[in-house]
């Protein structure tokens, strides 16, 4: 029997925080599409896996914690927190960004469409100036 909505969410949250890419991609079919901030997007597991790896590279401690959670039949709307220090290479639509050092916590929100127990697609969406503020790439905002 194939997983709930829920379940195949619960098992792509728990590897990505694990960092075990194998377990992640067990959830995904096998045309599955993403969408990220900044034009990114793909379609395939290995593509998929590439993506989601590439923020353990950057972020070798990488966490999500989920906030919110609210399906609906096959959709599944996230809201959480990206954690993590960026001591790894982080490949970007500008280039590839060096390591800084530097922690950051970021909000996100995505929504995942399901299909007999697995992600058939995601869009990921969060605040890519934040982010880079949070690197010290561009001038945070003066206090005010």
């Amino acid at each position: 029997m194939a997983m709930t909505v829920r379940e195949a969410f619960e098992k792509g949250t728990q590897t990505f925080n694990a960092h075990d890419i194998d377990g992640f991609t067990s959830v995904l079919a096998d045309d599955v599409l993403y969408q990220a901030p900044g034009g990114i997007s793909g379609q395939g597991k290995a593509a998929c896996a590439q993506f989601f790896a590439g923020w353990f590279t950057a972020f070798p401690d990488a966490h999500v914690e989920v906030h919110a959670l609210h399906v609906t039949g096959d959709v599944a709307v996230e809201q959480g927190t990206f954690t993590g220090t960026h001591d790894g290479v982080l490949h970007s639509p500008a280039g590839d960004i060096p390591p800084t050092g530097r922690p950051v916590t970021v909000g996100y929100t995505q929504v995942l469409h399901f299909s007999d127990g697995q992600h058939v697609s995601f869009n990921l969406m969060y605040d890519r100036l934040l982010l880079l503020e949070q690197l010290g790439l561009i001038p945070a905002p003066l206090a005010g």
